[in-house]
Parts: C-alpha cells; sequence; structure tokens
C-alpha cells in the first residue's frame, strides 16, 4: 500500500505543478510548441537530462554491461561533443534564423521537397523505433518492479500489453494537453527524482552486494575492482565482450552525436525554446554534466547485478529490474516507480510533442491549409499526436522479438535517419556556398535508406556478412553521400545561390564561459578512460597500476592548460564572431 500511495502522491504532485504552470501560455503556436521563446538554462538543462535517460537507455546499456564490459560509456560520455556542437555552434545558427524545427531550417536551405521528406523521416523513426522501444524498455522495467504477473495472474505478453497501454494513454495526456511547457516542466521535476532514486540504487545494490561477501559497501567495491576486472574496462579487449570498438569514438558515434544533440528534433527543441543564446547555451552545457551521470546509473548497477547474480540471468535487459527487485527498499519503491514512469513520460511525450510540432509546421500549413493559425495548428497537432499514440501502442509489445536487446535494436535502425540529416544540416551550415540542388539533397536520402539497409541486413539475406562494425557503416556512408552533394553541386550547381536570413528573435549574445565550460566537458570525457583502463580500475592484479598516479597527474595537466587556453584565448574570438554574426 505504501508503494502505490508514495508513487501515486509524486505523479499526482508533478501533473498538477505541469498544469498550474502552463495556464494561459497555450493559446499561441509559440507557447504551445516552443514554450513561448522563455526557457532559462536550468529548465533547459533539467529537461535534456530526463529527456536523454529513456528507458531503453537504463535497462539497455545496464543489460550490455551486465554481460559486457563498460565500452558502452563511449555512447554516453562522448555524447558531450554533439552537445558542445549545439550549444556553440548549431543552436546560432537556428536562433539566429528563428527556426522553429530543423526540417524548416532544411526547407530554406535545399528547398521544400526536402524539408518534407525530412520531417515525413523523423516523424516515422520517432513512430516506429524510438517510441515504441520507450515503452516497451519501462514495461519491462515496470513489470518486474511491480510483480505485475504475480499480482495479477496474466501471462508474461498480457502483462506487456496492459503496462504498455496504460503507459502510453496517460503520457499522451501529458503531452497533447500541455505542449512543451508542461513537458519541460514536468521533465525538470522527474528529473530531480530520477537523480536522487539514481543514485540511491547503485548505493543500495553495494549494500547487498556487501552483505552478500560478508561485508560492507567498501567490500563490495574491493570485489568489483579486483575481480572480473575485465568488466571494468572501457577502451575495449577486442572481445565480444565489447558493446563498440573503440575506434568507433572517431567514426560512427561521432556522427550520432552531430545527428541526435544537434539536429534531432525532439533534442534541439529546448534549445529552441531558450529566452536568449546564453540561456540556451547555459542549459546545453549543463546538460553535458548531468550526461556525465548517466553512466554511474545506467551502466553501473549493470555491474552490481553480475557480481550479485552471477552471468547467468536472461536475457540480459532483466539485470537492471532485477537489481531493483532485489535491493531497493520497499517504502522508496513506489517513488522509483514514479519515477521511472515520469523517465518513460518524459521521452515519450517528447516524441509526440515534437513529431506534432512537425506535421503541423511542415506538413500540414504549407500543403493542407496556409492560412491556418495558431488555434487551428494547435487541434491539428493533438489530433495527430493521438494518432501517432495509438499507433506506438500496438507496435511496443511486438518488441519482445527483438533478437538483439532493445537498445542494439534502437542503433541500429536510426543509422537510416541519422546519417542523410547529419550530412545534409553539417553542410548546410559549414558550407552555405555551396549550391547544392534540391534533387541532389533527395537523392541522397533515398540512396541512403537503400543502402544502409543492404550493408546492415540486405547482403545477409544472400549469405553475405561484412566483418566491420555498423558504426563504422556510419561513417562510410557520412563520407561517401557528403562528396555526392558535394560533387553534384560542383557538376549541376542549383541555379540560386543560398541566402541565410538572420532574423533573431531572442537576444543573441554568447555566454561568457561558453569555452572553458566545453573544454570542462571534453576534459572530463577523456578522464573517464585513464579511470576505465587497464592503468585503471581494470588493472587485474589490483585497484589500479602503480603508474596509475603518473598517468592520472599527466593527463590533469593536460586538462588544465586546454581549459585555460580554451577561455583565455579562444573565449574572446568566439564572442566576437558571434556578436558580428548574429548581433
Amino acid at each position: 500500500m505504501l508503494t502505490i500511495v508514495s508513487c501515486l502522491a509524486f505523479m499526482g504532485f508533478v501533473a498538477w505543478y505541469s498544469w498550474r504552470k502552463t495556464r494561459g501560455h497555450l493559446s499561441s503556436a509559440s507557447g504551445y510548441f516552443l514554450a513561448g521563446r522563455g526557457l532559462t538554462g536550468l529548465f533547459i538543462g533539467g529537461s535534456l537530462l530526463l529527456t536523454n535517460i529513456s528507458t531503453e537507455q537504463l535497462i539497455g546499456q545496464n543489460g550490455l554491461t551486465y554481460a559486457g564490459n563498460m565500452t558502452a560509456l563511449a555512447w554516453e560520455v562522448w555524447a558531450v561533443r554533439g552537445i558542445i556542437l549545439l550549444a556553440v555552434i548549431f543552436l546560432p545558427m537556428y536562433l539566429g534564423g528563428a527556426f522553429a524545427t530543423m526540417p524548416t531550417f532544411l526547407k530554406s536551405r535545399y528547398g521544400e521537397g526536402t524539408g518534407r521528406l525530412v520531417s515525413c523521416l523523423l516523424m516515422f523513426g520517432y513512430i516506429f523505433i524510438w517510441s515504441p522501444s520507450v515503452l516497451y524498455s519501462g514495461t519491462l522495467a515496470l513489470m518486474k518492479a511491480l510483480d505485475f504477473e504475480g499480482m495479477t495472474g496474466l501471462s508474461q505478453t498480457q502483462s506487456i500489453w496492459v503496462i504498455t497501454w496504460t503507459i502510453g494513454i496517460v503520457g499522451s495526456i501529458y503531452a497533447i494537453s500541455g505542449g512543451l511547457r508542461a513537458v519541460v516542466i514536468s521533465d525538470t521535476l522527474n528529473g530531480i527524482g530520477l537523480l536522487v532514486i539514481g543514485c540511491l540504487l547503485p548505493i543500495f545494490g553495494l549494500m547487498a552486494l556487501g552483505e552478500k561477501l560478508g561485508g560492507g559497501i567498501g567490500t563490495a567495491l574491493t570485489e568489483i575492482t579486483t575481480t572480473h576486472t575485465e568488466k571494468l574496462n572501457a577502451i575495449g579487449t577486442g572481445s565480444e565482450l565489447d558493446a563498440i570498438p573503440i575506434s568507433a569514438v572517431f567514426t560512427g558515434l561521432m556522427v550520432m552525436a552531430i545527428f541526435y544533440w544537434s539536429t534531432n528534433q525532439f533534442i534541439i527543441q529546448r534549445a529552441l525554446g531558450a529566452a536568449s543564446l546564453k540561456e540556451g547555451q547555459k542549459g546545453l552545457l549543463l546538460s553535458g554534466f548531468f550526461k556525465m551521470l548517466i553512466p554511474f546509473m545506467a551502466m553501473f548497477p549493470g555491474l552490481i547485478a553480475f557480481h550479485l547474480f552471477g552471468p547467468n540471468l536472461s536475457p540480459n535487459d532483466m539485470a537492471y529490474p532485477a537489481l531493483v527487485e532485489a535491493t531497493l527498499p520497499k517504502p522508496l519503491l513506489g517513488l522509483f516507480i514514479a519515477v521511472m514512469l515520469g523517465t518513460v513520460f518524459s521521452t515519450y511525450n517528447s516524441l509526440l510533442n515534437s513529431s506534432a510540432t512537425m506535421f503541423a509546421f511542415d506538413l500540414y500549413k504549407p500543403i493542407f491549409d496556409k492560412k491556418a493559425d495558431d488555434r487551428k495548428l494547435i487541434s491539428v497537432s493533438k489530433i495527430f499526436a493521438i494518432i501517432t499514440a495509438v499507433v506506438t501502442l500496438f507496435l511496443a509489445p511486438n518488441l519482445v522479438h527483438a533478437a538483439d536487446g532493445v537498445f542494439i535494436f534502437v542503433s541500429k535502425f536510426a543509422g537510416f535517419i541519422a546519417i542523410p540529416i547529419a550530412v545534409l544540416v553539417t553542410l548546410g551550415l559549414f558550407a552555405q556556398q555551396l549550391r547544392v540542388p534540391p534533387a541532389a539533397a533527395i537523392f541522397v536520402i533515398l540512396f541512403h535508406i537503400l543502402t544502409y539497409f543492404i550493408l546492415v541486413w540486405g547482403l545477409a539475406i544472400f549469405g553475405l556478412k561484412i566483418t566491420i562494425h555498423f558504426m563504422h557503416v556510419f561513417t562510410i556512408l557520412f563520407i561517401l553521400e557528403a562528396l555526392i552533394l558535394v560533387a553534384w553541386a560542383k557538376l549541376r550547381p542549383h541555379s540560386k545561390a543560398y541566402l541565410h536570413l538572420h532574423a533573431p528573435k531572442v537576444p543573441m549574445n554568447a555566454w561568457r564561459f561558453s569555452m572553458l565550460v566545453s573544454a570542462m566537458l571534453l576534459s572530463c570525457a577523456a578522464l573517464t578512460y585513464v579511470f576505465f583502463s587497464k592503468l585503471g580500475f581494470a588493472y587485474k592484479d589490483g585497484v589500479v597500476a602503480p603508474s596509475f598516479l603518473t598517468l592520472l597527474a599527466v593527463s590533469l595537466t593536460i586538462c588544465f592548460a586546454f581549459c585555460y587556453w580554451s577561455h583565455v584565448w579562444l573565449q574572446p574570438r568566439y564572442q566576437r564572431y558571434i556578436y558580428r554574426k548574429y548581433s
């Protein structure tokens, strides 16, 4: 009973506070879709924290760590590169042109046909890939935490369908009734709860492991850092334990970071609602530090589960739910369930809201009703969001058949969408003198969809197997498609030159600590690999190697010098650049 009461109490508070803060802000399209362009850095950062921590990460990455090692860390810590690029380069371009959606920018750069095709591509991903995976992985966690099968007597399949539909319906009400402001406020409140519970679970897990070993938390930490130390290796061993090769940090992961953080509508929509460029940069870079906390929540529990339960959990994605069920005190279980639901709601809400935004602005208004006013656009977007929600509710339970696990499923299928969009946006922003015809942009998108399918899945149908990791396929296609666009523009340039119109609707002064904080984020990412290396915690003959302190001292010195140079030399030049170009 206490579990149910605490769960409902926290969820009720979040819903009430979000409703209270959105009253009077939803009558205009700007208020509904972009929160009236009045979001501060703290709300942007908090919202991005929970929007980015989705259930397929908590479930999937803990499963990867449980079965393998810390190489999955690369997905998290090196995401700061995409965050930095969005904060210091892409965001000024977006706000400077006052774009409501990323496809709107592509339409201005490559023509209406390209913008609409990209909108359709993104909406396809949101509806058929990300939304179902979020609902399904959240269902797994809650089904285990609630012991839903034992409580109701339903089968596993029936339980998945019931929980999925319950989560989906409630989450849809959040997004459809409140727009972006409601999503952002609920994100921030749930983010606080997620940080508390997410940090408490590893502690309770360590306590349980220590008790099993006849000691305490110190005993558990010693066990983790001195036995099976190969699981603490983030650089990788070149074996089946590696979730991702270290070389992918410099190839496919970089491309994914550009797409996910710099061009992905349901991420950048927070920053597009910023009160100013400075507030947008503050929020984005703050989210980078939040990002560094995610491995503690999305990977460390998987390590604890391995030492606590052994290697025989099946499937691997059950590591996180099993740890919750075994270690979390009952009085906190209700709060955990509420926070997990908040995590599902956050990402699901964001996907619905972003899909509705793109449909209203990029498809409905220009094609079906060019004179549609704000009230009409909001009404249409809500209808579209309802239809989208129903589709995802039918798709999500069927992900139980995903052979590689939910996280790899999402990562692979994201390749259909991420690469062509990243290519088009990157060239569109950094090669503005390149006169790319709209036909070339459309060709590259269609070429990518077909080629990516053939390389990753199609050849296997004919018994052929490509030995390179699918992340390297990302980079190969990124370079190839960029070359196609450049060659096409040189041989058959578009008749009209592209003119980027500066029409900012918010103050465009850069944050004076943007370069320093960016350097600090990159330094933290690099230092993470110092700790989780064969000379660090993955050292097989002790906690760390004898030379670890020397390596750490040298690394810290380099990082300090890099941060100092970024703030003293780079920051003034960056601020002058922003002032000259946008003010």
